[in-house]
Parts: structure tokens; C-alpha cells; sequence
């Protein structure tokens, strides 16, 4: 059966081109409406697997109507925003507020990027119609037990760790991987860190303009500091460092210190930032000092990355599906053998400590 969608854009002619495109992807388009109050009793009468939602609208904006409707009834939503920093900033607050996906509009060149049958609209709304809505709900980010990959003893997940038992493990690199529905879920696992954890590098899948956003309002939310990362940066504990939208991001060996290099470079997996990228030179540069976590995400980046870091013995864990609003990349790694355990979204914070404060030695017996 077909992918149903609803177009809500306060232009006619981005509209029409919306449809068209969503058309010829094969997704019946349901219909369109200037803007949420023309388009509510419309979706009332046939109500669609994903909405496709401007930003800015007259009389209701998107954000205003979003909540509303996940409030009502949750469904699927791609933002279509344009490329500009207060664009940015709002589709930041759709994501934090339930999108799951977005496309960007550029300021200049909007027709032919409109008339672009690859501009990623069909791809980012099938992504969608597959999204797992419970896992926007607050009783699907409530504590539960870790559960272990096939043949492996769950660890023992426990109560805040000392400044001690960090101070053994100043050396450790946690790499964490993520995409559709991760701005919400990596907040999730932030918000619970403290600046006594290894440093983090991150790839989220956004593109340029995007991860600066993310990172400055992670950054006033968290007890620990979180940038958008630039070349050269070192990592240090209780630094987070997000790869940006649109580069390339490695670990790189400085002396005794770890530093990140960021640069230009083919898309690998369809993406650039790519997991597969980061989690391979942790790889290379970390081996069993690393942690590695594959998180919500369509497609299958990272997890032969993952897989790599678990070989060169980096203890790692994948998302569990039931806390995954897309569970596409930890589905591929759980089934490539790439995660020692399989961690529910809420657990995740505290797993990284557990697997940061194993002393090496217990950490290369175990392979």
C-alpha cells in the first residue's frame, strides 16, 4: 500500500512542486493547505502517514501547530525550513518537538531545488512513514533494564560514578553515532553526563548550518560542554564535540592528546558527516580505550564502523528498537555482530559510564 502524505506550505507554488515530487516517489499525496488551519479539517477526514510542514506560516506556525498535534495525535512529521539561521533555529525546535525529519529550502535557487526530484523529500518522508511515534512519548524514555546482545553478560549498570573511578580512565573516547529522530535522543543521553565523563564525539546526520544550532542549545542544557567541533579541536572529559553538517569528522592522535580533524570529502553511506567515517578512526586511533554507541537512524552508517571498533576492542552497544524512533543503523549493527549490548534510549547515559570505567585489562578479557 502506498505511502499517504499532507502538504502544509503557505506558498501554492512550493506546494505544487512538494506534491509533485512526493508523486513521482510514489506517495499519494492526500492533499495540501496553505497553512494548519486550513489544513485541520482536511487531515480530519483523511488523515495521512506523514505530514510534510513549513515553518513559518501565517496565523499558525509550525512549531505552534506541532505540539499540537503530537499532543492530539502523534504522526509523522518532515519540516521543510529554508537555510537561514533563524530557519535553523525554529526547525531545531520542530525536531525537539516532535519532527522526525527535515528538508532544507536554500534562500536562492528554491525552483530549481523545488523541481529536483533528488532534493531528498521522498526519502526523508518514507524514512518517516516508518517512524516509531511511541518512542516520542514520555513513558518510552523511562528507565529499563539493559539487555544483553546474544551470547553476552549484561553489565552492571550502576549509580553515579566518583571522581575516582574517572581518574582511572582519562585516556577513554566515547563515539556515538545517530540520525533520524536524534535530536531529541541524544539530549536524552547528554542531560544525564557530567563533566567527570570521557570526552564524546558525535555524528548526528544534518547538514551545514544545522549542527552549530544543535550544539550551542545542547550546550545551555547540559551539565557538560558541547560544541560543534572544528579541526584541530582536542578532546577532552566533559567535552562533547559534534561533527559539522556537512564535513567529514576523525580522531587523530596529537602526542598524548587526542584532537579531531574536520574536512571535506566524498558522502560515504549517502552521508557526509558519516558514522562509518568517525567510528573507523576511533578504530584506528583508540581501540580498546573507546566506547562506541550506534544510535536512531535510517539506513545502516556506522555499524561497519562499529563493528571495527568492537574488533580492535572498544566495548560498544546499539539502541533498542522499542526506544528508536527509526530503528534502521542499530538493527544492521545488532545483526552484523557490532554491539556487545542492546540499550534501551533512557539506559544509555548510564551505559557509557559503566563501559568508560572498566579497567582495560577486564576490557580485553572479555573479547
Amino acid at each position: 500500500m502506498a505511502i499517504t502524505a499532507f502538504v502544509i506550505d503557505d506558498s501554492a507554488v512550493v506546494r505544487k512542486h512538494l506534491t509533485d515530487t512526493l508523486t513521482a516517489g510514489g506517495i499519494q499525496v492526500l492533499g495540501s493547505a496553505a497553512d494548519p488551519l486550513f489544513a485541520w479539517p482536511k487531515l480530519q477526514s483523511h488523515w495521512p502517514d506523514v505530514i510534510v510542514l513549513d515553518v513559518e506560516m501565517p496565523r499558525m506556525d509550525g512549531i505552534s501547530f506541532l505540539k499540537k498535534l503530537m499532543s492530539e495525535r502523534p504522526t509523522p512529521v518532515v519540516m521543510c525550513s529554508t537555510l537561514t539561521e533563524k530557519g535553523c533555529q525554529t526547525t531545531m525546535q520542530a525536531l525537539e518537538a516532535g519532527a522526525v525529519s527535515f528538508v532544507t529550502k536554500p534562500k536562492m535557487g528554491l525552483k530549481d531545488f523545488l523541481e529536483d526530484r533528488t532534493n531528498g523529500l521522498v526519502e526523508a518522508v518514507k524514512a518517516a512513514a516508518r517512524a516509531n511515534m511511541k518512542a516520542f512519548s514520555p513513558a518510552a524514555r523511562s528507565a529499563s533494564a539493559v539487555v544483553p546482545a546474544a551470547g553476552v553478560s549484561p553489565p552492571v549498570v550502576k549509580g553515579p560514578l566518583t571522581v575516582g573511578a574517572m581518574s582511572e580512565t582519562t585516556d577513554r573516547v566515547v563515539a556515538i553515532g545517530i540520525s533520524t529522530g536524534g535530536v531529541q535522543s541524544i539530549e536524552v543521553v547528554l542531560k544525564q553526563l557530567d563533566r567527570t565523563c570521557p570526552g564524546i564525539l558525535i555524528v548526528q546526520h544534518m547538514p551545514a548550518a544545522f549542527t552549530a544550532s544543535f550544539a550551542s542549545r545542547l550546550n545551555s542544557l547540559c551539565n557538560i560542554e558541547v560544541l560543534e567541533a572544528k579541526d584541530g579541536d582536542r578532546l577532552i572529559n566533559g567535552r562533547v564535540l559534534i561533527a559539522p553538517g556537512g564535513k567529514h569528522m576523525q580522531l587523530k592522535r596529537s602526542g598524548a592528546q587526542y584532537v579531531v580533524e574536520v574536512k571535506d570529502g566524498p558522502l560515504i553511506n549517502h552521508h557526509r558527516p558519516s558514522c562509518d567515517v568517525l567510528f573507523r578512526s576511533v578504530a584506528a586511533c583508540a581501540g580498546r580505550n573507546a566506547v562506541g554507541v550506534i544510535m536512531t537512524g535510517m539506513g545502516d552508517d556506522g555499524a561497519r564502523g562499529l563493528k571495527e571498533m568492537r574488533d580492535a576492542g572498544a566495548h560498544t552497544a546499539a539502541q533498542d528498537e522499542a526506544s528508536c524512533v527509526v530503528f534502521g543503523m542499530p538493527a544492521v549493527a545488532i545483526k552484523m555482530g557490532a554491539a556487545d549490548d542492546i540499550v534501551p534510549l533512557q539506559d544509555i547515559a548510564a551505559w557509557i559510564r559503566h563501559a568508560a570505567a572498566r579497567p582495560l585489562k577486564a576490557l580485553a578479557a572479555s573479547r
